[in-house]
């Protein structure tokens, strides 16, 4: 056993103040980590009154100020804003003197590496992007979930020991991250996590609707399993109807889907698409049981009815044009001549005859809700539940109510 007393954390040398620009879900957590490692918060900015509690639990007596003089007063700045509010963050930052040389700027963006931060270097500062592969809740039990967290580092070459050094102080696994493949890093988190929170919580409504009184309960052990077995066995784990070629099964599963909710049949269908792809390349899936499966699959693609046909409310697309019978307003053109034939159109036998149309992309653009948190689909979460977001990416900062410039920067909400 080892006996020997161990040092104060205060007592280490190159003891760090740190200040956080954003105090989302994301920044008071990282700054308390650096803090139990023996750094010192000494600023934190905020404008919302949930920031201002998030600051208090996880900061206490740590003072609120505008972004730049969390800049003047702090050696190490984490700037834990959305994506979309980084770049004129940093360049209202560094266009105002805010940045003092030497001085140590850290991003929690999944999107971006380190060259986003290149005004604040020209100004003479040290870049480093260190995101967190986590969702925060913005309550203690984030400090406690940062150990073992695994966090996507890039920064220049001569500070890549300094930016390792940072995570492993808050309890991490740094995993370097190339600056041009951060975009794809980020896509993969957002994947894995951020859209199986919309799965989970779509097969806990089926399941209520169902008359399954606890739908979590239920899911739990199920779920706990299926991620532990594709974690250890990628896709040898896939089990269930589609690995298996129960086209029957599907094909229950997409009316029952229309009937209760019309509204899941869409990522049912990719998802089922995507899975026997992946277990046909695998060899879990016979090719003799694919083709009934896949047929089922494709009768059923936006754009058709349910039977296969066209469906004649559906949008146009690449592959599915109006004509005179579905649009009014279309001009005739060669097409509606009868050939000698008596079929419509120089290609031969009508639509009628040919059998369904092609599907293709039929699903109309939704328009983006001007109000919805930045990287988050939809309303962000509420206070003190996990950050649908997640990282950023799974899990990211907050996002700003103002201007991206250093005095406008607040804190909207968690991503």
């Amino acid at each position: 056993m080892n006996t020997t007393p161990q040092a104060d954390p205060k007592d280490r040398p190159a003891r760090l103040t740190v200040g956080v620009v954003g105090a989302g879900r994301v920044g008071p957590a990282l700054a308390a980590s650096l803090q139990l490692a023996g750094h010192r918060p000494v600023a934190v900015s905020g404008v919302s009154d949930a920031s201002r509690r998030r600051a208090a639990a996880l900061l206490p007596d740590v003072p609120l100020m505008t972004p730049a003089e969390v800049l003047q007063h702090a050696e190490l700045v984490l700037l834990t804003v959305p994506d979309d509010a980084l770049p004129g963050l940093v360049t209202g930052l560094a266009e105002t003197g805010a940045v003092r040389p030497g001085q140590l700027l850290v991003h929690t963006s999944g999107r971006y590496g380190a060259r986003v931060l290149d005004p604040a270097l020209r100004a003479g500062a040290l870049p480093l992007a260190l995101h967190p592969a986590m969702t925060f809740t913005g309550t203690p039990v984030d400090v406690q979930r940062l150990a073992g967290c695994s966090f996507g580092v890039t920064a220049p070459e001569e500070l890549r020991l300094a930016a390792e050094a940072l995570v492993i102080e808050m309890g991490g696994e740094p995993e370097w991250i190339a600056e041009d493949r951060r975009p794809l890093y980020h896509a993969a988190l957002a994947l894995g996590s951020n859209h199986l929170i919309t799965l989970v919580a779509q097969s806990m409504e089926l399941l209520r609707t169902a008359g399954v009184t606890a739908p979590d309960r239920m899911l739990g052990p199920l779920l706990g399993a299926s991620l532990d077995n594709a974690l250890r066995s990628g896709d040898a784990a896939l089990t269930g109807p589609v690995a298996r070629g129960d086209a029957g099964t599907v094909a229950a599963h997409i009316v029952e889907l229309r009937e209760h909710a019309p509204q899941a049949v869409a990522g049912y269908l990719a998802m089922a698409r995507a899975t026997a792809d992946r277990a046909l390349d695998h060899g879990l899936l016979k090719p003799e049981l694919a083709e009934d499966l896949l047929g089922v699959l494709a009768e059923n693609a936006p754009g058709t009815s349910p039977t296969g046909a066209p469906d004649a409310d559906a949008p146009a697309g690449p592959d599915r044009t109006p004509d005179a019978r579905t649009d009014p307003e279309r001009a005739p053109g060669p097409e509606d001549v009868p050939a000698p034939d008596g079929s419509t159109g120089p290609d031969g036998p009508t639509d009628a005859a040919r059998g369904p149309a092609k599907d293709g992309p039929h699903r109309r653009k939704r328009t983006p809700d001007a109000d919805a948190d930045a990287g988050s689909e939809g309303a962000p979460a509420p206070e003190g539940t996990p950050d649908p977001d997640g990282p950023d990416g799974p899990t990211g900062p907050e996002r700003p109510a103002g201007p991206t410039g250093p005095t406008g920067t607040d804190d909207g909400g968690a991503r």
